[in-house]
């Protein structure tokens, strides 16, 4: 039982902000990366490599982001969220200043692609986590605020980054955010704090009907991939956000290739990057009062028609922005609202293993994505199949989440 001096009370709640700062100070700066395709003409124009070399490098982020994060989560357990939040921040800064050397495909693989998502991966964690353990009755919409900002570091850093290009060149560029990150994700770092023993939320005022209901399970995760449902989850995971990650890594050369001009074509990012911040946000929001699943099966449908949607009117320039915010909106739903669900379905004080184990779909996401969108770029020369098939993976995605339900108390065993 836990002593009285151990216990937080309530009239003597600790500041929860520095979490939410923190947070969106690492999460700015490590979604910048997202503006992969600022540099891809550059690299492009100075190295002669094609689109399929250039688009492994985002790929290649997503993979090692995917499974450091797993990895940073089984070291969070013993070192804490700040030390894993500075290792994110430091990897992410020299990955980001080491590829401003490159001189070859594999030196560009081993720091911006290695280096950068290993960084992402230790750096993502900690605002996830820190910020479910500090705002458990608001879980959606913290996670959807955290990683909303995640996409918007590339909507604010991204055309400036173009613009910087042709100004001071793609090396110098990196050069300077690789300085300015690192002052951001220490700062961010030093802020992150899991709350004390004892601590207990405010309760929430909300009286939404449909409010998701946390099943009070602190599952581990040998005991969740025991679960048939857990899988339901990773594939749907996986297929759902799969159009996301192709049409990101595409994007600038897309835009290019349906007639804009190099500054349209970067506009596009910042479009991107909103609406994929408001979807994390909004969607987050949203999933707190009308339930997980029903929102993600939403979200879905409307994945299914826009991507396609956004290939056909893609020379239709106010379309074309308004579908790709749509695109980019479904996207970050996902990535909000899946690390919400795994709170609900499993308990927080395993989330960081659990979501790492669940965040591996975002990474297989991150290989299908840019490889579906280069590979049938290169052999047809146009991307229409790609944003076809996309469609066909979000329905397998859809039916899925149809038989996703809550695990019941009774059949996951509560550890001891």
């Amino acid at each position: 039982m836990m002593s009285p001096k151990d216990s937080v009370k309530l009239d003597e709640q600790p500041a929860r902000w520095p979490a939410l700062v923190g947070g969106g100070l690492m999460n700015v700066a490590l979604g910048t990366y997202y503006a992969w395709s600022v540099y891809v003409p550059a690299l492009e124009r100075e190295f002669h490599w094609t689109r399929t070399q250039t688009s492994l490098v985002a790929t290649i982020d997503m993979v090692f982001l995917a499974s450091s994060f797993l990895v940073a989560g089984m070291l969070q357990d013993r070192i804490g969220p700040r030390a894993v939040a500075t290792i994110g921040g430091l990897m992410y800064s020299a990955g980001l200043f080491l590829a401003s050397y490159s001189q070859s495909l594999t030196m560009l693989y081993l720091t911006w692609g290695v280096m950068v998502g290993i960084g992402l991966g230790f750096g993502y964690l900690a605002p996830i986590t820190v910020g479910s353990k500090w705002f458990p009755n608001h879980r959606g919409l913290v996670n959807g605020l955290a990683i909303g900002i995640f996409a918007a570091g590339s909507g604010i850093f991204g055309p400036i980054a173009g613009k910087l290009v042709e100004g001071i060149g793609w090396r110098a560029t990196w050069q300077l955010y690789a300085g300015i990150f690192f002052v951001f994700t220490m700062v961010g770092a030093y802020l992150m704090k899991d709350p004390p023993a004892g601590y207990q939320a405010p309760l929430s005022s909300s009286k939404a009907v449909n409010k998701p209901k946390s099943h009070h399970l602190d599952v581990p995760t040998s005991q969740v991939l025991q679960t048939p449902m857990f899988y339901a989850l990773w594939f749907a995971y996986a297929l759902g956000t799969t159009a996301g990650t192709m049409v990101i890594s595409q994007l600038v050369p897309f835009a290019r290739a349906s007639g804009f001009s190099a500054q349209n074509a970067a506009f596009a990012i910042t479009v991107g990057a909103v609406g994929s911040a408001a979807g994390r946000f909004l969607s987050g929001w949203m999933s707190d009062h009308f339930g997980r699943v029903f929102t993600l099966r939403s979200i879905i449908v409307l994945s299914m028609l826009a991507t396609p949607s956004l290939y056909v009117f893609r020379e239709t320039a106010l379309l074309f922005y308004i579908l790709l915010f749509v695109v980019y909106y479904c996207y970050g739903t996902q990535l909000s609202v899946y690390t919400a669900l795994t709170g609900d379905f499993y308990g927080t004080k395993y989330l960081a293993t659990n979501y790492g184990t669940l965040l591996l779909a975002w990474g297989f996401a991150g290989v299908m994505g840019p490889l579906i969108g280069a590979r049938v770029f290169v052999v047809t020369g146009t991307y229409q199949y790609a944003f076809f098939g996309s469609a066909v993976l979000a329905c397998a995605a859809l039916a899925l989440l149809s038989i996703v339900k809550p695990p019941a108390a009774a059949v996951v065993r509560q550890p001891t």
